[in-house]
């Protein structure tokens, strides 16, 4: 059998290399790529591939919320998360988002290419480092709203323009942005932010 892949990464050589070296296993068949998050969905529907890799960080749509999108709109292409960013928080994320495999791109292409084939016989698989990382850290302690509060924030926003952006009050804003230093063990806003971006709760 012939797996159908559909390959999303920001980052042209590496997807051009990804492309190339997958392409040279017998039963795999590249039939998307794209660079952009927001470009993912229409493809997979166009190509009907077997399972995608995303990776996370891209302009338009992150894979994540790309993830979230294929398991409802185009169920039968199982995801794979290929990143980077080895953080606890994101591998929860990634699953529940619907992803059924999270590998780091560090990983030799034969450990990526058993991913593929397992994930398409049903398996879910995941880097073990990183699901050892991911019990140890536990859950995010952040609610949806200090998570969105915080990533206002990032661009150095002001309490008032992050209150305008999320059509909240500044009362509220800074009340997020004290549970969310609490919650982190931080001084401000800005090393909240650090600790939560690191532990990939953002």
């Amino acid at each position: 059998m012939t797996i159908r892949l559909l390959l999303a990464d920001d980052q042209a050589l590496i997807r051009q290399a990804l492309c190339a070296l997958l392409g040279l296993e017998e039963d795999f068949d590249v039939v998307a790529s794209v660079g952009r998050g927001d470009e993912i969905v229409d493809a997979a529907r166009t190509a009907r591939p077997d399972v995608a890799l995303l990776d996370i960080e891209m302009p338009g749509l992150d894979g994540l919320a790309a993830a979230a999108v294929l398991a409802k709109q185009v169920p039968d292409c199982r995801v794979v998360i290929l990143t980077t960013f080895g953080r606890a928080g994101y591998l929860r994320r990634a699953m529940e988002a619907g992803a059924v495999g999270f590998v780091v791109k560090d990983a030799p292409v034969e450990v990526l290419a058993d991913a593929i084939r397992r994930v398409t016989q049903g398996e879910r698989v995941v880097d073990p480092a990183l699901a050892v990382a991911t019990l140890a850290a536990g859950e995010s302690p952040l609610t949806a709203r200090e998570r969105d509060v915080l990533i206002a924030a990032r661009s150095g926003a002001t309490v008032a323009e992050i209150a305008a952006n999320l059509y909240l009050s500044e009362g509220t804003v800074r009340n997020y942005l004290s549970a969310a230093t609490t919650k982190t063990q931080t001084r401000n806003r800005m090393e909240a932010l650090r600790v939560a971006d690191e532990r990939g709760w953002l």
